[in-house]
C-alpha cells in the first residue's frame, strides 16, 4: 500500500464521517419540522441518502459490464448492514426496535429480499424486474411519509420547538436543507475515494471481482450507513439507527438494484455463485432479523453474534476465492453444524418472544 492510496482511504473515511453527521442532523430537523417521526426519517431520507454510494457504484459497474461487482455490491451491502452495522451499534449502545419495524418494515425487507432472489432465478435482473422494484420503492416511500404525517406526531413537533426554535438565531429550514445536501455530497465523494483505494489494493492481490463486490466495495459503500447509524445511536436517536439499516436494505434492492437494472443496457446479470449462495444468505439474514427484533431491542449479546456471523461469512468467501483445501470441510461445518443450531435458536427466540408478549412483558 503506497502513500497515495493511504491518503485516499483516510480522506474517504473523513468525508464519510463528516457527511453522516451533517445528514443525520439536517434530515432530523427537517423531518420534525414537518411532523415526520425520526423512525420514518431513518427509513426514508437517511436510508436513501446513505444508499447513494451503492447506487453510483452499481450503475457504473453495470455500464462497464462488471456484473458481479454490481450485484455483489448490493447483496454484500445488505449483509454488511445487518451483521456489521447493527452489530457494532448494538455493542456500543443497545438498540431499541420500534413496533412499526416489526409489523411493517422488516416484513417488507424480507419480502423484497425473497422477491429479488426469485427475480434473479432466470440469471438476470432485467428491465421489467427493475421497473417492478423501483416502483415498489416509490410506493413504499410515499406510504411511510403519508402515514407519519397522518399520525400527527405532536411530541416530534414539540421536540423541534425545544431543540431548534430556541437555538440562537432560530435555525432556518434552508440551513438544514443545505446540511443534508452537503452531507450527501460528502458521503458520495468519501465512498468514491475509499472504494477506489480499497479496490486498487484488492486487485493488486488478485481477489476475484465477485468477492471484491461482496466485501471491499460493499463495506466501503456501506460506511455511510455505519457512520449514520452509530452517530444516531450515540445521539440517542435509536429509531434512526435501526430504521436506517432496515430502510437502506429496502432501498438497496428496490432503488439501487431496480434503477440500476433500468438504466443498464442489458439489465444486471446474476452469477450462479451469487444465486446459489450470497442471495440465499441475504434472504436468511433478513428473515433472522424478525425473531431478534420481536423482543423490542437489540442487545450487546445480539450485536456480538451478528459480528461473529459476518466473520464466518468472510471466512467462507476467503476459502472459496482461494480454493482453500479446508473449504469442503468448512462447508460441512456450516451446513450441518452452524445452520441447524442457528435455526433452532431463532425458533426458540420466536417462542420466547411471543410468550413474553402474551404475558405483557413486551409491549405489542
Amino acid at each position: 500500500m503506497n502513500l497515495e492510496t493511504t491518503l485516499i482511504l483516510v480522506l474517504g473515511l473523513a468525508l464519510l464521517i463528516g457527511g453522516a453527521e451533517f445528514l443525520v442532523r439536517g434530515a432530523s430537523r427537517i423531518a420534525v419540522a414537518f411532523g415526520i417521526s425520526p423512525l420514518v426519517v431513518g427509513l426514508t431520507v437517511v436510508a436513501f441518502g446513505t444508499s447513494s454510494p451503492e447506487f453510483a457504484v452499481s450503475v457504473m459497474a453495470s455500464f462497464k459490464g462488471e456484473a458481479d461487482l454490481a450485484m455483489g455490491n448490493v447483496v454484500g451491502s445488505n449483509i454488511f448492514n445487518v451483521l456489521v452495522i447493527l452489530g457494532l451499534a448494538a455493542v456500543i449502545v443497545p438498540l431499541t426496535v420500534a413496533q412499526q419495524l416489526i409489523r411493517f418494515d422488516v416484513p417488507v425487507m424480507i419480502g423484497v429480499s425473497i422477491a429479488t432472489l426469485l427475480l434473479g432465478l432466470d440469471g438476470s435482473i432485467g428491465h421489467l424486474d427493475g421497473m417492478l422494484l423501483f416502483s415498489g420503492a416509490v410506493f413504499y416511500t410515499v406510504f411511510l411519509i403519508r402515514q407519519s404525517r397522518r399520525e400527527g406526531n405532536p411530541e416530534v413537533k414539540e421536540e423541534y420547538e425545544v431543540h431548534v426554535n430556541r437555538a440562537a438565531g432560530r435555525r432556518k429550514l434552508l440551513t438544514d436543507i443545505g446540511m443534508v445536501i452537503l452531507g450527501l455530497v460528502a458521503l458520495v465523494w468519501g465512498s468514491k475515494f475509499l472504494v477506489t483505494g480499497a479496490v486498487t489494493i484488492a486487485k493488486s492481490f488478485g481477489i476475484p471481482e465477485l468477492v471484491i463486490g461482496l466485501t471491499i466495495v460493499s463495506a466501503g459503500t456501506s460506511l455511510p450507513e455505519v457512520a449514520a447509524s452509530i452517530t444516531a445511536a450515540l445521539k440517542g436517536e435509536r429509531d434512526i439507527a435501526v430504521g436506517n439499516v432496515v430502510g437502506s436494505n429496502i432501498f438497496n434492492l428496490m432503488s439501487v438494484l431496480g434503477l440500476g437494472a433500468l438504466v443498464s443496457p442489458h439489465g444486471i446479470p446474476v452469477s450462479p455463485a451469487a444465486l446459489h449462495f450470497d442471495l440465499p444468505v441475504m434472504v436468511a439474514i433478513a428473515v433472522a432479523c424478525l425473531p431478534i427484533f420481536l423482543f423490542g431491542r437489540i442487545s450487546r449479546v445480539n450485536g456480538v453474534f451478528f459480528l461473529a456471523y459476518y466473520a464466518l461469512y468472510l471466512v467462507y468467501l476467503y476459502f472459496m476465492a482461494t480454493h482453500h483445501p479446508a473449504f469442503a470441510l468448512y462447508q460441512k461445518i456450516l451446513g450441518y453444524g452452524v445452520l441447524p443450531i442457528t435455526v433452532l435458536v431463532l425458533l426458540a427466540m420466536v417462542v420466547k418472544a411471543l410468550a413474553a408478549r402474551k404475558q405483557g412483558r413486551i409491549t405489542a
